[in-house]
């Protein structure tokens, strides 16, 4: 059977948004639910900004205005996401406790007025936050309306790390036990190098700023540090909760938008994973980054059902230029989500906001009203969303992995690489980017996770890769799977040390291959490589220097300090293929190459028109195919079933407007 519904109060996609009525007078109240009613709203987040209404001095509560919002939408039936309001602590909280600030790396420190500003490592803080928590599950643990706890908001949105004394004092702690003892982490740490060896645990502060780079091994341990704080925190919470109230928990991620947390970690942590996602408008095809992020967040929760906690309806307003999205690009969007494996839709927020930071971003209910286009786009999609109560508890399945490690992006990020021109972003996004358009639909995963069961393991961007996790992707190739490896990877380990043997050594025997040298090119520099059938593939900013260890060279180096040598290489080894490029290549070059992956793997790329995306989700024996037209004109898909949106039968062929979206569920 599939997978339940996180929300089993509800019958079928969750359908709202963030709902904050203490920003309104009463009266908007009752105009506010029926206007959910219309819309098909049968979800909502309460409470996330409003701690200070509801404990308005230390240990004082005022929940009457929360009993009123919160009967009066189950009265309309209308269930309820209750948030921890601790993202935003009040005025008060921090005149009682000034030293709970945070303090930047250079020392400045973070006033009121904002959110996400107080201290994760403040002892007055976490017994703040588990004070609300238990209040609000004592008062409603037991509300019909309430079907799940939203902690937080946004961990390490806006504000990661903290230098505050609070927290050098708890990293201090961290590392004893880390490391056990000063040897071990002298030894870690390289402390040899700079004369920086540590006698005393008192001697080791956070890595603030300094006269020249800080110990890169030292600024990885601390963003690992930062990360359990930050989770400490929310499991205060949850389990604050969890003894009091028998609903799911779960924090707003930020998929890959934000890289101060570990979502593999924190996924372990919550009872159904939640994401916030908003395009980057500066991105023409942000749709692609979109899918990233839904695919990152299906990935992290184990391929179950998610939750789409927040997205925007039109612009939002904290990017350079906040772009409207054009006419259906909100249902596309939305439903793009919904493909890509998330129960719920819901939208930041319900009523634009007068005052405030976040008057200028968008909403359900515009400030244009409902004679908007927004507003009558947001009753349509919540009528589709209606027809698709199959969908909910189906999964996605993917016979391709694509790497992604926050660790090593994290080292990789560090100060002092090779180049600025190196960018693990930019190499996630290419390789994903050349999938999405060939139609392969992908999982995200970890270099030492059971990757037995993909034809194909793509690691764009693998810095840092332990030992352990190289020994897992050589069996991987051994048992017959297909590995491509990016430049730049395995280069050092868990504690950002180079690999006894040199670059790339610890996957020498899966790709046949090791790295000499890095080479990287001047800038605006480009070096095109020869493929294999004679072809010139684009390619810049990089070049490494290979030696071969068994692999056959498939493409060489055409120009540049390498010329003549080995580019992309392709090696046999047990039952399966190891791929090496050691080059950036540009989009076209990545579609010759992964022509040939494709083949070794046994992976069939799609042959629908570029800006067709075709996704399927899988129950026992329905399928649900979901196709998303980018394109600026109809498309003609191949299908039979039954097309949910609009109850049309799909006998062989069914049209898919521009812009428009078809879900067709097969038997």
């Amino acid at each position: 059977m599939p997978d339940q519904t996180p929300l089993r109060a509800l019958p079928g996609i969750a359908f709202g948004g963030d709902y904050n009525p203490e920003q309104w007078p009463r009266e908007t109240w009752q105009e506010d639910v029926r206007l959910m009613r219309e819309a098909g709203v049968n979800l909502v987040s309460v409470g996330i900004f409003s701690w200070a209404l509801l404990e308005t001095a230390e240990g004082e509560f005022d929940f009457a205005w929360l009993d009123e919002v919160i009967d009066l939408l189950h009265a309309n039936g209308i269930a309820v996401d209750l948030g921890t309001p601790t993202a935003s602590p009040p005025a008060w909280f921090f005149a009682a406790h000034p030293d709970a600030r945070v303090v930047t790396r250079d020392g400045t420190v973070m006033g009121f007025g904002s959110r996400g500003m107080a201290s994760h490592s403040s002892p007055a803080y976490r017994e703040a936050i588990v004070r609300i928590a238990s209040a609000l599950a004592d008062r409603y643990g037991d509300h019909p309306a309430v079907v799940l706890w939203h902690v937080h908001n946004e961990y390490g949105v806006p504000v990661g790390e903290d230098y505050s004394e609070h927290s050098v004092r708890a990293f201090r702690g961290w590392l004893r036990e880390r490391y056990g003892s000063l040897d071990a982490l002298n030894a870690a740490w390289g402390t040899a190098f700079w004369g920086q060896h540590y006698t005393a645990w008192e001697h080791i502060g956070a890595p603030a700023a300094a006269p020249s780079v800080v110990n890169p091994a030292q600024r990885l341990d601390f963003q690992r540090f930062t990360d359990h704080q930050l989770r400490a925190c929310f499991i205060a919470e949850r389990d604050a909760i969890r003894a009091r109230a028998p609903q799911p928990i779960t924090t707003n991620f930020m998929a890959n938008q934000s890289w101060t947390t570990d979502l593999w970690a924190w996924a372990r942590d919550v009872d159904v994973v939640s994401d916030d996602h908003y395009l980057w408008a500066a991105d023409e095809d942000a749709h692609i980054g979109l899918s990233i992020a839904a695919d990152l967040s299906r990935s992290v929760g184990g391929g179950k059902p998610w939750i789409l906690m927040e997205h925007s309806t039109s612009a939002v307003n904290w990017q350079p230029r906040n772009i409207a999205k054009r006419p259906g690009e909100m249902a596309r969007n939305s439903l793009t989500h919904v493909a890509r494996g998330s129960d719920a839709v819901l939208f930041f927020q319900w009523r634009a906001g007068r005052s405030g930071a976040e008057k200028f971003h968008s909403a359900m209910l515009p400030h244009a009203g409902t004679d908007s286009r927004v507003w009558r786009e947001v009753v349509a999609l919540g009528e589709g969303l209606s027809r698709l109560d199959a969908v909910v508890g189906s999964r996605v399945e993917a016979d391709v992995a694509v790497l992604w490690d926050f660790e090593s992006f994290w080292a990789q990020d560090l100060e002092w690489r090779p180049t600025e021109d190196l960018s693990h972003q930019e190499r996630v996004r290419a390789f994903y980017e050349r999938l999405w358009r060939d139609g392969v639909t992908v999982d995200f995963a970890l270099p030492g996770h059971d990757l037995s069961r993909y034809r194909l393991v793509v690691a764009p961007a693998q810095y840092l890769l332990t030992a352990a996790d190289a020994a897992n992707l050589t069996r991987y190739v051994e048992g017959g799977g297909t590995l491509v490896v990016s430049y730049f990877s395995a280069v050092v380990d868990e504690n950002d040390a180079v690999h006894p043997g040199g670059f790339l050594a610890p996957l020498r025997d899966a790709l046949g291959v090791d790295v000499e040298e890095h080479l990287p090119l001047r800038e605006g520099a480009a070096a095109a490589v020869e493929w294999s059938d004679g072809a010139l593939l684009g390619a810049d900013h990089w070049q490494e220097s290979l030696r071969l260890h068994g692999a056959d060279v498939v493409g060489a180096y055409a120009e540049g300090p390498a010329a003549g040598g080995a580019a992309i290489t392709r090696h046999r080894h047990g039952a399966g293929t190891g791929w090496y490029i050691s080059t950036r290549l540009d989009a076209e070059g990545l579609r010759a190459v992964l022509s040939d992956v494709y083949a070794d793997a046994g992976v069939v790329p799609s042959s629908t028109p570029d800006g067709l995306e075709v996704v399927r989700r899988r129950a026992d024996d329905r399928t649900f195919l979901f196709a998303i037209n980018h394109r600026d004109d109809d498309v003609t898909i191949d299908a039979v079933g039954r097309e949910l949106l609009t109850g049309a039968t799909a006998s062989g062929s069914l049209v898919v407007p521009a812009g428009g979206v078809a879900v067709i569920e097969t038997g």
